[in-house]
């Protein structure tokens, strides 16, 4: 899978949703799927990120993207629904999405994690990808192919101590991915899920969770993009309910 070499129009005429796309990983995410034919619906919370990165698509000759400010901690049912009619009445379709917005905590012991932070892990970790998936399933429902992807994480995968409300709340996308490929394989075949962990990668909120660490030995956001786009490709509409760690 990291080796993995897309074509040019691998994703060419697919619309897809790309959570956290301001920074990071959701950036190059947007960037490779824009780069393969796809039109990409960038979400965010920082408008000036998300202008930064339809401008950089633009610039390059891809087609055009589309722009959905929504903050996640603060979002309800509503704007969840908005944000799937606002794709449905702009694009049409949507093909595929890729759940990378992600709200990272301090590492500290749990008892100390507040009522606040597990509140907030949650709502942006595991209730707005699984909210947003089921306001947009009218639509991926009737694409040809349709992928999900939800972003797991290390800690989250083996819990380990001080990660506490992060951790849980990252674990969760695996259970969701179980669930819901189980549900879909029966009712909609053609609809698929999958979790990627990442692992380790030099993006400005590891920067922010690991200060004493070697970035720069890191892998870069964009080596790891093979990944992401076999993920959302036709190429991988076989790999379901599985959990990927690169």
């Amino acid at each position: 899978m990291k080796n993995y070499q897309a074509s040019n129009d691998a994703l060419k005429d697919k619309v897809i949703l790309v959570t956290g796309a301001g920074d990071g990983l959701g950036k190059e995410a947007a960037l490779a799927f824009a780069a393969h034919g796809a039109t990409v619906v960038l979400h965010g919370r920082n408008v000036a990120r998300l202008e930064a990165v339809y401008d950089q698509i633009e610039a390059a000759g891809h087609p055009q993207p589309a722009i959905i400010p929504l903050d996640l901690e603060q979002a309800d049912e509503s704007a969840y629904n908005g944000l799937a009619g606002s794709i449905g009445l702009q694009l049409k379709r949507l093909d595929g999405i890729l759940h990378n917005a992600t709200t990272a905590l301090t590492p500290t012991p749990m008892e100390l994690n507040t009522l606040d932070e597990w509140q907030r892990a949650l709502r942006v970790n595991i209730i707005a990808p699984v909210a947003i998936t089921r306001a947009c399933l009218p639509l991926l429902k009737a694409a040809p192919t349709a992928s999900v992807i939800m972003t797991g994480e290390t800690h989250g995968h083996v819990p380990a101590a001080f990660w506490g409300a992060y951790a849980v709340s990252k674990a969760a996308a695996e259970t969701i991915t179980t669930i819901w490929s189980q549900e879909w394989e029966s009712l909609f075949p053609a609809l698929r899920i999958n979790t990627l962990i990442p692992g380790p990668v030099n993006t400005r909120s590891r920067r922010k969770s690991h200060p004493g660490e070697d970035h720069d030995s890191l892998p870069q956001p964009a080596d790891l993009m093979p990944a992401y786009l076999y993920l959302m490709s036709d190429d991988s509409r076989d790999i379901k309910g599985q959990t990927i760690l690169l």
